[in-house]
């Protein structure tokens, strides 16, 4: 699914409204009577109070559309136009009057003094900014938002909550509607996905309000969400009369003393996401628990007994993960540096080897083309240096990988993956899967995947979609707490069979109002 910019939210409204020929407040209306179909499907006119709130834009003609559809099936509602300037669009003004039409007279808040009592058993509408806001709010206006946060009440707000910016981080924290529910029209928005701004979104669903297709499928996007819908066409399905060999030969590169778990790891998953061959290069300490704990594994040894202080094996890999546990000692740079001189293998690098990589920025000009790089957020400032807030992050990692040619996997709770230009915003994944190894388990898991001949960008975005969906369904039976490296493991063939899985039809919604 596109994650679609505001300013071409604002191309596809002009687009749709010129291509089928309806005016601006029709496809209000569209939006208007989404909502209240959400709505109705859920409270079947249940006696609460609705307090909706509306800005004086296209987003308070939204609310308003909304009020007209809600006391029209018997609800019980209080409108307020929250009066923030003189400026009012024509939407507005056109629903307002629609409004006063069904003996509904709004109230306006201009002031404090005007703020309405809100009992926590109410609904709150919020239809205040959407994503036309681009500065902060007026003192007043921020009070209110507090006002409407200090109630308890359920918030709804529609397409953003007020106070955050579309594509930009907000100004302050006391100026945003603390939402329990977001409804989107058409697509997601990128700020759904960021840590600095998705704290304040705490559960949404698409809304489609009938945005022209042709729009939104010639319109290339920054960003994509990815589920299972995007990564199925990546899947490569297996021959009947295939063999190990045409499966490619993993080489694991890692593990220093007291840290072989994390070799362990990488190269078990990289052999459960399908790998034919596994191989583990670790220092001498390594051999007999890699040997013992996986028996499908090959195991080669540096010449030195507690690190990997030479990378030197005779095999011909068909990729090459390395850095896990590996350690960032003189010794373990210098082999690290003159295996990267020397090799022309597909790469995913982690931990130390992001690590020494930013201890010698000049190596990065030795990488093989789009190698495959899996930093958590301090190892990634290690490499790009700090960054002003999300957004700054997102253009320094599109930069890093456009100098590098390289592919950057920015781990995290909507994990992203960066190419160049573009961005791919994975959906899978749970906080349980915030545990030791976790990222080890992913670098085995992509490692595999272009072993088996995924392109390297496929077998991140796919890897990390794999990885999230084992770990969703290992928690189903350990809880977040309890969640284990080796859970999302052994939860990969799942994730595997769940891939070719049909969904269950979601309940019928009913037809849109007259």
């Amino acid at each position: 699914m596109k994650i679609f910019s505001a300013k071409q939210i604002y191309e596809a409204d002009k687009f749709t409204i010129k291509n089928q020929q309806i005016k601006s407040d029709e496809l209000m209306e569209r939006a208007a009577v989404q909502i209240f179909n959400w709505m109705h499907l859920r409270l079947q006119g249940a006696p609460v109070k609705i307090q909706i709130f509306c800005g004086i834009g296209n987003n308070g003609g939204d609310g308003l559309a909304v009020a007209r559809h809600l006391v029209e099936h018997g609800y019980a509602i209080e409108v307020y136009v929250v009066n923030y300037n003189d400026k009012r669009s024509e939407d507005f003004l056109l629903n307002l009057d629609r409004l006063k039409d069904r003996k509904v007279w709004p109230n306006f808040i201009n002031c404090v003094d005007d703020f309405p009592v809100i009992s926590k058993e109410d609904i709150v509408i919020d239809a205040i900014f959407g994503i036309g806001l681009n500065r902060k709010p007026d003192k007043w206006v921020v009070d209110l938002m507090q006002h409407i946060n200090a109630s308890n009440s359920f918030i709804l707000s529609v397409d953003l909550p007020s106070g955050l910016f579309p594509d930009k981080v907000m100004a302050t924290e006391e100026s945003i509607i603390k939402s329990n529910f977001v409804l989107s029209f058409q697509a997601p928005k990128l700020i759904f996905f960021l840590p600095e701004t998705g704290i304040y979104i705490n559960q949404w669903e698409i809304l489609d309000i009938g945005l022209d297709p042709e729009y939104l499928q010639k319109t290339e996007t920054a960003y994509e969400l990815i589920s299972k819908n995007e990564v199925l066409p990546l899947y490569i399905p297996r021959e009947k009369f295939a063999h190990k060999g045409i499966y490619g030969h993993s080489l694991i590169i890692g593990g220093s003393y007291g840290k072989m778990g994390s070799v362990q790891l990488s190269s078990k998953s990289c052999l459960f996401s399908g790998s034919g061959l596994v191989t583990a290069l670790v220092p001498e300490c390594g051999y007999i628990p890699l040997q013992t704990a996986l028996p499908e594994v090959m195991v080669l040894t540096s010449n030195n007994k507690k690190v990997v202080s030479n990378i030197d094996f005779e095999i011909k890999p068909t990729v090459i993960g390395i850095g896990i546990g590996l350690g960032t000692s003189d010794e373990v740079c210098k082999s690290f540096s003159e295996f990267l001189k020397a090799n022309k293998t597909p790469l995913v690098i982690d931990a130390d080897g992001i690590n020494i990589l930013s201890l010698n920025k000049e190596l990065l000009n030795e990488l093989p083309a789009q190698t495959i790089l899996t930093p958590h957020p301090k190892e990634l400032q290690r490499l790009i240096g700090d960054w002003k807030n999300d957004f700054d992050k997102l253009e320094k990692v599109k930069s890093f990988t456009s100098t590098y040619d390289c592919i950057v996997v920015i781990k995290g709770a909507n994990t992203i993956t960066i190419y160049k230009d573009k961005g791919y915003v994975n959906t899978t994944g749970n906080p349980g899967m915030a545990t030791a190894g976790s990222g080890d388990v992913l670098t085995g898991i992509i490692t595999g995947l272009i072993a088996q001949q995924y392109e390297p960008l496929s077998a991140a975005i796919f890897g990390v979609y794999m990885h999230g969906r084992a770990g969703d369904i290992a928690v189903e039976q350990y809880g977040y707490q309890s969640l284990t490296a080796s859970a999302i493991i052994d939860n990969i063939g799942d994730a595997y069979i769940d891939l070719f899985k049909v969904p269950e039809q979601p309940p019928q919604e009913e037809e849109a109002p007259e």
